[in-house]
């Protein structure tokens, strides 16, 4: 077992393809399921404490991966019993249960287990579950000790993070040869609990990863304040979100943050000047960010326009992000990255179609940029398609100002000479890590601070 982290994030599609490859080059339907069924039983066995294990059964393969792990189950002497939702509708399904060999019984006649292995269906699920089934699920998780799903939680899509029946919460996911994207992205990830890789012997790869913990490291003997990263913030109408964003830049280890026209209360180390175009002319700023508090009248227009004429790398965030449109910045020519929640997406992009991700590559291409399209769950996507999903993000953080302090965040990164993409993976990662220092009902000046101690762990 692996975490998720770091990980490739793969599509029913790409999962298939990929299995695929792996039967093509000399390896079996039922071999594959024979590798799945024995690192789910590994996995099982070390979570189950020696308690019994009742396996749940689909009519596909997940259903054949299940009857093989209860079968290695009983070999290592746990106490397994197996329920079916229906008979084996493929050739490797029904062998694996002709192997299992014991009592299989209907799902809904089952008593419940100390330890629940969920393996009714999973990746590639495309319709709601039958009632029947979905009540039998919830009352055999409920009173287990332990659940555990192969794969997907039943119930849930692939692709898109859609529920289409809802599942019971998951206390552990294992997924098979790759993270799908319906484990880090909402509202389906909520029902896997921690999620695991299971190496099946298949190759997983792709422009789509799940978000690692950066490596960032100290500054260096020779560091000052100019090579650690200049950062320029543009304020407007509500400076106090300029403030909270100049805090974060600096926190996160900008070596010098410059608050143009801010007059919020800041720390003492930020520089607050009146704004003029002219200080943007600076070369040693390494990222000018604007649109946090920035309003959204013709004074805002103008800032705007002469952070984007001013040659810097950019971070737009808030009310800019309402004060221009994609093909406007492709003009631009250098770093730009974008961080929209989600009706500041669509007042930029539109009603993009198909998954979180997909919308998030779609509208880095648009723009030409990095686009940070947060939420519960987070995508980040460059225009040449990578992108990288963080999922599990802090409740907490749905208060007034925690944008704010992400988009000092990306600023500090980007001017810390980080590829673009990376800087702003690392900041959504710091973010994420200064919420959980916080703990609970905390608000976003708590968060500002909290980078520190997050930026020094790295």
């Amino acid at each position: 077992m692996t975490p998720v982290e770091g990980s490739a994030i793969l599509t029913a599609t790409a999962m298939r393809a990929a299995e695929d490859v792996a039967v093509a080059e000399g390896s079996s339907v039922e071999a594959l399921m024979d590798r799945a069924g024995e690192a789910i039983a590994t996995a099982v066995q070390r979570l189950a404490g020696g308690r019994a294990v009742l396996v749940l059964c689909g009519p596909g393969n997940n259903g054949g991966d299940g009857y093989v792990a209860a079968a290695r189950l009983r070999a290592a002497g746990l106490t397994v019993r197996v329920a079916a939702s229906g008979p084996p509708r493929t050739e490797a399904a029904s062998r694996a249960r002709a192997a299992w060999g014991g009592e299989v019984v209907a799902l809904g006649e089952a008593a419940a287990a100390p330890v629940l292995v969920d393996a009714l269906f999973g990746t590639g699920l495309g319709r709601p579950l039958a009632a029947p089934v979905i009540e039998a699920l919830h009352r055999l998780a409920a009173e287990a000790w332990l659940s555990i799903a192969v794969d997907l939680p039943s119930g849930v899509a692939t692709d898109d993070g859609a529920v289409m029946s809802e599942p019971p919460r998951f206390a552990v996911t294992l997924a098979l040869g790759a993270a799908k994207p319906s484990h880090l992205l909402q509202p389906a990830a909520r029902f896997a609990g921690a999620v695991r890789v299971l190496d099946i012997g298949v190759v997983a790869h792709g422009p789509t990863r799940a978000l690692a913990p950066p490596v960032l490291g100290a500054p260096g003997p020779d560091a000052h304040k100019f090579a650690r990263g200049m950062v320029a913030i543009v304020a407007g109408a509500m400076p106090g979100a300029a403030a909270l964003a100049a805090t974060a830049a600096a926190r996160t280890g900008a070596g010098y943050v410059l608050a143009l026209g801010s007059g919020g209360a800041v720390p003492h180390a930020i520089v607050r000047r009146p704004f003029a175009a002219e200080a943007l002319a600076d070369a040693r700023f390494g990222v000018v960010l604007i649109g946090p508090g920035l309003g959204r009248d013709e004074e805002a227009r103008a800032r705007l326009g002469a952070s984007l004429a001013s040659g810097r790398a950019l971070v737009i965030d808030g009310d800019a992000l309402h004060l221009t449109q994609p093909a406007a910045l492709h003009g631009h020519g250098g770093t730009i990255v974008l961080t929209p929640h989600e009706g500041e997406f669509r007042a930029m992009f539109g009603a993009l179609p198909g998954s979180k991700i997909d919308r998030a590559r779609a509208a880095a291409s648009a723009a030409g940029a990095v686009v940070v399209y947060k939420g519960a769950d987070t995508v980040i996507a460059a225009p040449g398609g990578r992108v990288c999903v963080a999922g599990a993000a802090s409740g907490w953080l749905s208060t007034a100002g925690s944008g704010d302090v992400l988009a000092g965040a990306v600023a500090a990164m980007v001017a810390g000479g980080l590829d673009p993409f990376d800087a702003a993976s690392a900041a959504v990662w710091l973010h994420g890590e200064a919420a959980r220092l916080c703990g609970g009902s905390f608000v976003a000046d708590d968060l500002a601070a909290a980078l520190s101690a997050a930026r020094a762990s790295r």
